[in-house]
């Protein structure tokens, strides 16, 4: 049904550049794998927007990394692997723990600045951590303080060139190794970049959902590119909702960080009644997909559209300290988080799943690498514990350039084409189109799932598999065509897996199946779905 490339086009015809590393994408995995790379060889940055926009640039909470003498790598690896649902590969997980305090002094490096209290780095506590380990920066902007510095770093180094507003459309594979790309620049015509290695940075899946944190860009360009070129897709079904989005009329789905919950907020239903201790001892401080599910349920018994968060016993200056960016959005808005409880609903947030990588981030693809959410390295399992996103993102970008420093260099020449029999321009509107599916996931591959509704959506996706079919031109329409090919793997792999588990849901099959279930599903292109143990990579 999903074609090998998306377009055709014949390299003979078509511009050659040539590099030694290709990355795709921005965010906190494009940034810091760049200039790690670039100490030593050439850097094309590939992004189809710019490189300030990124998951990475909305990131509030933080970063988790050991820092605290209280704190150890092995209370970070167990709350990694408690949150993970016993779907996290323990190798891994002990990588980003012992290996991402070295990775953070990087950033600092970089010229990162995190809060500091009296001449230390200031660390706060977040659901599911036994330990204060978040470093934060301007209160709650974090990701955008990471982003401004690598930003600003990239932007002076000789060794990197970055392509603002150019599309990748596919990777360039021959004799089994990935060689490059095919790009898409922004007057229409295309171009081939061949490199020695190809890491995507290209992020998640976020707009597979009409309510999500995510930023607009984040439509699975990377694993949809890499699924059709023959890479191992992972685990899909686990996409982690945020349990708490504004939910406000006129106010986009904007983040309600965890941190705040991690400074003492409670959540209310709409009678104003406390309800986590009916879900979980840890209250809301419980892993994502428990406070998520609890507040849907709340809603379902309140008959409501949301639930509040409540720091309204905290002083107006720690709040307005701690979280100026949530404050001062809040209060464009006519809600002041010093005196009102503030309305959330649960919004889609988080891809664990995606491109199966080995510790050194190298795909099932010699010569191509995944790095940050458009990964699958097993740090996540089932269920992502807050903020080990940007640690993983820095922790095997580091790895991956030490990887592809042993790599020989690419021969010139494109040798690979592709010609189909393609049947006019894409029907409808690009953007109708999106907004269906949209709809579509969130009815039936939502927070909680079924065989029925997940066996009805897949019929409907199927009918959508013409458009592979057609000429498409636009990048709304590339971004639809890797949007339908997301949704498809991850219903797949949802209506698969029958039993629940992390931030995945089933009704029809609600308990943990640690005999049977507690294995990674894998999807390729002509394989199909399968399965893999844990630690088998």
């Amino acid at each position: 049904m999903i074609p090998r490339y998306i377009v055709d086009f014949d390299p003979a015809a078509l511009e050659t550049v040539q590099t030694d590393m290709i990355i795709i994408g921005a965010g906190i995995a494009g940034l810091f794998t760049a200039l790690q790379a670039a100490k030593d060889r050439r850097v094309l940055m590939i992004t189809k927007k710019s490189l300030f926009d990124s998951n990475t640039r909305y990131a509030q909470g933080g970063i988790a990394a050991v820092i605290s003498e209280d704190d150890s790598p092995e209370f970070h690896r167990q709350d990694t692997l408690i949150a993970g649902a016993g779907l996290c590969d323990p190798e891994a997980v002990d990588v980003l723990v012992h290996e991402g305090p070295d990775c953070v002094q990087a950033l600092i490096q970089y010229g990162t600045h995190f809060d500091e209290e009296d001449g230390h780095l200031a660390l706060t506590k977040e659901g599911a951590h036994s330990q204060r380990r978040i470093l934060h920066a301007n209160g709650d902007a974090t990701g955008y303080e990471i982003v401004r510095a690598l930003a600003d770093k990239v932007q002076s180094v000789p060794n990197i060139e970055v392509w603002d507003d150019h599309f990748v459309l596919d990777l360039l594979t021959e004799e089994g190794e990935c060689v490059g790309a095919l790009v898409q620049k922004p007057d229409g015509s295309r171009v081939i970049v061949r490199g020695a290695a190809t890491v995507l940075c290209s992020g998640g899946t976020g707009q597979l959902y009409r309510y999500t944190t995510n930023p607009e860009v984040a439509t699975g360009d990377g694993i949809a590119m890499a699924y059709r070129a023959g890479a191992v897709i992972r685990d899909m079904e686990f996409n982690q909702f945020h349990p708490t989005s504004l939910c406000y009329p006129g106010a986009p789905r904007f983040l309600i960080s965890e941190a705040v919950r991690g400074e003492g907020a409670v959540l209310r239903n709409i009678r104003g009644e406390r309800f986590m201790d009916k879900y979980h001892p840890q209250l809301e401080l419980a892993p994502r997909d428990i406070v998520a599910r609890a507040i849907v349920s709340e809603m379902e018994l309140t008959k409501s559209t949301y639930v509040y968060i409540d720091i309204t016993h905290e002083t107006p200056d720690l709040i307005k300290h701690r979280f100026p960016n949530i404050y001062e959005f809040c209060l464009n808005y006519g809600l002041d988080m010093t005196t009102d409880w503030i309305p959330v609903a649960p919004a889609a947030h988080y891809m664990m799943g995606g491109v199966r990588t080995d510790m050194n981030g190298e795909s099932s693809i010699p010569r191509l690498f995944a790095c940050g959410e458009v990964s699958s390295t097993g740090v996540h399992g089932a269920n992502r514990l807050a903020s080990n996103s940007l640690s993983e993102a820095i922790v095997f970008g580091r790895r991956i350039v030490e990887r592809t420093r042993a790599l020989p260099p690419l021969e010139l020449e494109a040798r690979t084409g592709y010609t189909s029999e393609r049947i006019g321009a894409p029907a409808g509107k690009m953007a109708e189109r999106r907004l269906k599916l949209q709809k579509l996931m969130v009815r039936f591959a939502g927070l909680r799932r079924e065989a029925h509704g997940l066996t009805k959506g897949l019929e409907e996706l199927r009918r959508q598999a013409p458009l592979y079919q057609t000429e498409m031109t636009t990048r709304e329409a590339f971004e639809y065509a890797n949007l339908l090919t997301c949704a498809t793997l991850m219903m797949e792999a949802a209506l698969m897996r029958e039993e629940s588990r992390g931030a995945h849901y089933r009704e029809d099959f609600p308990d943990k199946d640690d005999l049977f279930w507690r294995k990674h599903t894998l999807m390729h292109r002509e394989r199909g779905i399968g399965e893999e143990f844990i630690g088998d990579v």
